[in-house]
């Protein structure tokens, strides 16, 4: 994990209704959703949140609809004011800054991928992605120098007189991702980016987007109800249920060791071994496995080490990050953790909506 906080949310509230300071105190003292709306006449958007976001590093916030994920991104750029709490940017809360600070903020500081592109029909494939810098006052050419270094890295050479509607979803949102690349800032957001995509079109996104963060490493905060797509991408992970915060660390420790119920049932399904890596369940050594069948990576998924394993039981595997002995992966311990603890029977994931 990167040792810089780059957003840090503190104690962060959200009330909808017509006087939410009068009902704030309540939500703090743990008064139930259902109970506030129905005594009050107001929603908890979300209740005490806080989590750090590490520079460089991608966080994905999920959770079912109505979690409050979309509501929590969008205070990160002040879309949404929070009725208590902070949120830091580089150390600043940004519901302090003035009018001018916080429109510099989201024209230089933030960019945003839509789940529906948000691209300008009348406008070219080349205006669209450099948008951005033309708000700012930059000059057609080097608007257009940047916005088609990006386009090319998105893999859309040639389509730079295109307009939106002579494109493809995917293609589309390949624009939307190049306008936020064009527009140079250090932190991108991603609600829903890829979830109106076709689940082919859908995947390709995602390898896009972990090619490119290998080079940029932009601080990425991605919003998605997709677990398969929270363990792809995510470095560090955030469920949400409710608006409050079940659980959040990195997606590996998740899976083994879920916090509770509702979260032992949304990895229950999941294929842990094409998931799952060495590093998680390997024991740390510096010394080869005796009798060692042979050297595995640090990264590599079980799925990859049973299939070198032929099913065996019986084998030890050397583990190597970057040439040097860190581990040893013995067989009987990949097993157990392919076993996930028994699920409750609420039926979480049936209620997942795309």
């Amino acid at each position: 994990m990167a040792d810089t906080i780059k957003v840090s949310i503190r104690h962060l509230y959200k009330i909808f209704g017509g006087d939410p300071e009068s009902v704030l105190d309540l939500a703090r003292n743990g008064m139930s959703k259902t109970e506030l709306l129905e005594k009050h006449g107001h929603v908890v958007g979300l209740r005490d949140i806080n989590v750090d976001m590490s520079e460089g590093e991608i966080t994905v916030i999920m959770g079912l609809s109505g979690s409050g994920k979309s509501t929590l991104i969008r205070h990160l750029n002040l879309l949404i004011e929070p009725t208590a709490g902070e949120v830091l940017v580089d150390g600043i809360d940004v519901t302090h800054l003035s009018a001018v600070e916080l429109r510099d903020m989201r024209q230089t500081g933030m960019s945003m991928v839509f789940q529906k592109f948000a691209l300008l029909p009348h406008r070219t494939v080349l205006q669209n992605a450099g948008l951005a810098l033309r708000v700012r006052g930059l000059g057609d050419g080097e608007a257009d120098t940047e916005a088609k270094k990006w386009l090319d890295r998105v893999g859309l050479q040639g389509f730079e007189q295109h307009f939106p509607h002579q494109l493809s979803g995917g293609m589309q949102q390949r624009v939307g991702i190049a306008r936020a690349l064009t527009s140079n800032s250090p932190i991108m957001l991603m609600d829903e980016a890829f979830s109106a995509l076709d689940p082919l079109i859908r995947t390709d996104m995602q390898d896009l987007l972990m090619e490119l963060q290998k080079d940029l490493h932009k601080t990425i905060v991605f919003i998605t109800h997709d677990l398969d797509e929270s363990l792809k991408l995510a470095d560090h992970l955030v469920i949400l249920k409710d608006g409050y915060v079940v659980q959040q660390d990195e997606p590996q420790q998740i899976l083994l060791n879920p916090a509770d119920p509702y979260i032992e049932d949304f990895v229950s399904d999941i294929n842990r071994a094409r998931v799952l890596r060495v590093r998680s369940i390997m024991k740390p050594s510096s010394k080869a496995a005796r009798a060692s069948a042979g050297n595995i990576d640090y990264d590599d998924t079980l799925e990859s080490v049973i299939a070198r394993s032929g099913g065996s039981t019986a084998k030890s595997y050397t583990v190597k990050r970057d040439g040097k002995t860190v581990g040893i992966l013995d067989m009987k311990e990949l097993i157990k953790a392919l076993v996930p603890r028994l699920a409750s029977q609420s039926g979480v994931r049936g209620n997942v909506t795309s």
